[in-house]
């Protein structure tokens, strides 16, 4: 089974259609969404125009979940953007959408992690900064699934890690934007230093499963500057350098 593992699109349809282009040439079984889809300050009426009719399974990202339930008073820019600009049919279609899903018996969806849609799986923040998780502290979010596979998204960060009883976890990495600043848990950067769309393809091979981690390119040159129109300058340096 080769499944294609998208996240993080951000309402980037320019990346968006690099990658499923991409996906076309290399014999997926099937293609998975895991969430933040429409919020930034591109395109997301467009983008649910192009994902909902393909019905891949797919999960509710913290974005989806804060677009449906925060006050405009509270919402971000990208949330309020998302907010603003979707129909009442794509808003009851992000709706609809689990926080988790298993795909089969092997397979588990989540955003953040089994537990939390705010929380990184491979990755964890402290007072200085964002690094990689260690291997305890990743075991310790798998206590809930016996899952096989995990596949999450939420970081924007491409990286797999396989637990000491064999189970992988992979993020695929974001589609759409390779670059934020947050302050939650605590103030920190995350810079995937390149501006291309990232996703990966999972496969189940007779030793256990083999993660692909794919980098491309798309028009960034053409999203950053819609993004700047849209008043996100922050974007705009995102989009074309994969750096904040």
């Amino acid at each position: 089974m080769r499944i294609a593992a998208l996240s993080d699109i951000h309402g980037n349809l320019w990346a968006l259609d690099a990658v499923l282009a991409d996906i076309k040439n290399r014999q997926v079984d099937q293609i998975v969404n895991l969430g933040d889809i429409l919020s930034g300050g591109l395109h997301p009426e467009q983008t649910a125009d192009r994902l909902m009719p393909l019905s891949l399974p797919t999960i509710s990202g913290n974005h989806e979940r804060q677009v449906l339930t925060d006050s405009p008073a509270n919402m971000s820019l990208s949330d309020e953007h998302a907010a603003k600009n979707l129909r009442a049919d794509q808003l009851r279609w992000i709706a609809d959408l689990p926080s988790t899903l298993r795909l089969n018996e092997d397979v588990l969806l989540v955003h953040g992690t089994p537990q939390s849609d705010l929380v990184y799986y491979l990755e964890t923040v402290t007072s200085d900064g964002i690094r990689c998780a260690n291997i305890a502290e990743v075991t310790q979010r798998t206590t809930d699934t016996d899952a096989t596979l995990i596949l999450c998204g939420h970081s924007h960060i491409q990286r797999a890690m396989q637990l000491d009883d064999g189970r992988l976890i992979v993020n695929p990495g974001s589609v759409g934007l390779q670059a934020y600043s947050a302050d939650h848990p605590a103030p920190h950067i995350v810079e995937m230093g390149s501006p291309h769309a990232r996703y990966a393809i999972v496969e189940r091979r007779e030793a256990g499963w083999l993660a692909e981690l794919i980098a491309i390119p798309y028009d960034w040159q053409q999203a950053a500057l819609v993004a700047e129109r849209n008043g996100r300058m922050d974007w705009g340096r995102a989009l074309r350098t994969g750096r904040v």
